[in-house]
């Protein structure tokens, strides 16, 4: 999805109005995560604490009738890199920590975690476990292999002696 200078302004601007609802102060909010609502036939995103109260909205010309398959892991990479471009921002939420703020799609379910704060530690990113099935697959592919090998070793050994 290529995005126009007109979305990454709004959505940076929907961002900024959050952090202007929950301002870096002595007194945290209780809330632990800042759910955005993104609907794919109007375009609209809306940002709710865990009580469901609104903190702000906007329209993204752009994604208005978006159909592609694809939408909301697409409109979830731009939201990341806003995320990062914005993280002196975000992490300074008036939020009690750890929190996060969550992609939903329209029906309210959960598609991705843009951002994560916690005391020393902030992520921003995609599935956290994305790529671990491959990785333990190869990592056990590799450890049966050396153990093959050993047990060939061994086994040359003791016809040899």
């Amino acid at each position: 999805m290529k995005v126009t200078e007109q979305t990454t302004q709004q959505v940076e601007r929907f961002f900024r109005k959050i952090a202007q609802k929950y301002p870096h102060d002595e007194d945290t909010s209780l809330v632990t995560d800042v759910h955005v609502f993104l609907s794919q036939d109007t375009g609209e995103m809306t940002a709710y604490d865990d009580d469901g109260n609104e903190a702000t909205r906007c329209v993204v010309e752009q994604w208005i009738g978006n159909t592609d398959e694809n939408f909301y892991a697409e409109a979830g990479k731009v939201l990341r890199q806003i995320c990062e471009h914005m993280r002196p921002t975000l992490e300074r939420l008036g939020i009690m920590k750890p929190y996060s703020i969550v992609l939903e799609d329209d029906e309210g379910s959960n598609v991705a975690e843009l951002f994560l704060a916690d005391d020393e530690t902030v992520i921003i990113g995609g599935d956290l476990m994305d790529g671990l099935d491959k990785d333990l697959d190869s990592f056990l592919s590799h450890i049966l292999e050396e153990g093959e090998k050993e047990m060939h070793q061994s086994d040359n050994k003791h016809t040899i002696d």
